[in-house]
């Protein structure tokens, strides 16, 4: 079974567009891995502490209590005023207007990096995610007698996502009369598409008839148009009343043909239902 890195399905290069993600910081901070983000962060704090650090040293013998010419000692004098912390063991010299004014340019920059920092850190910690979990493939098999586009989705979180709504799409090469090469989108109806709760899992289905667009489909002519299963949730989490988004894809090779995925649904002894996760992805011949 052929498995691909997600994410790089949907890199596409761009000419003409500049492709540096530094011209837009704030959404590349926000959308950072967290251990990148405190690297990146950390990194910038010792930077600008050193770069004040060497302009202290520039200033001569005017921060008192400091050995003169020494970099460390001008290096934690600055991370006490970035942080205004205050410990009252070096501080500029009244006499020295350059390490004054240096003093006050630093502590600005401090308090303005601390309130950029603080609310980065909020904005991510706010930003709402879904934790929803797609079955690895999707299956065409029949249901009640009609050929089915199948596959799993299930809510990972102890909640409910209310108003959930899944749109599915197939995506295709297609060649107009004209000889005009396009890629399309198609809707795919489901049986049933929104549910008032989503709390534990959803079995998508898209029935294959006449009206739709993989009726007389086949794994070769699928493959030859280069088609993929575009799947979008969307919803409400009902714990923090906001929006939330989940999406998957799944390509030719990912779509199995008369499978039917296992029931991971049993009954214990004491009647309480159980919903077995470690099979959501298996499937078996019909």
């Amino acid at each position: 079974m052929v498995h691909r890195d997600r994410r790089r399905r949907f890199d596409i290069i761009k000419i003409g567009v500049s492709s540096s993600v530094w011209r837009d910081p704030y959404h590349l901070l926000l959308t950072l891995d967290w251990l990148w983000f405190f690297g990146l962060i950390g990194v910038g704090y010792i930077i600008l502490n050193a770069l004040f650090a060497f302009l202290y040293l520039l200033g001569g013998d005017c921060i008192e209590n400091a050995h003169p010419g020494l970099f460390w000692d001008a290096f934690f004098f600055s991370v006490q005023t970035m942080a205004s912390i205050g410990y009252g063991a070096m501080y500029p010299r009244s006499e020295c207007i350059y390490t004054n004014i240096l003093v006050t340019i630093e502590a600005l920059t401090g308090l303005m990096g601390l309130t950029t920092a603080t609310g980065l850190m909020f904005a991510r910690f706010s930003r709402p995610t879904a934790r929803v979990l797609f079955s690895r493939v999707a299956v065409i098999a029949p249901h009640n007698g009609i050929p089915t586009l199948m596959f799993r989705t299930a809510n990972e979180r102890h909640n409910q996502i209310l108003e959930a709504l899944l749109t599915v799409s197939l995506l295709r090469n297609e060649v107009t009369a004209e000889g005009e090469y396009m890629r399309r989108f198609y809707d795919l109806k489901l049986v049933r598409s929104q549910t008032p709760i989503f709390a534990l899992t959803w079995t998508a289905m898209h029935q294959i008839d006449e009206s739709s667009p993989l009726y007389e489909a086949t794994p070769e002519s699928l493959a030859e148009a280069e088609a993929e299963i575009v799947v979008t949730l969307t919803g409400l989490d009902e714990t923090v009343s906001q929006t939330i988004h989940a999406r998957h894809s799944y390509i030719v090779e990912e779509i199995l043909w008369d499978k039917r995925f296992v029931d991971i649904f049993r009954r214990k002894q004491n009647g309480r239902r159980v919903i077995d996760y470690t099979r959501f992805h298996d499937v078996m011949p019909i």
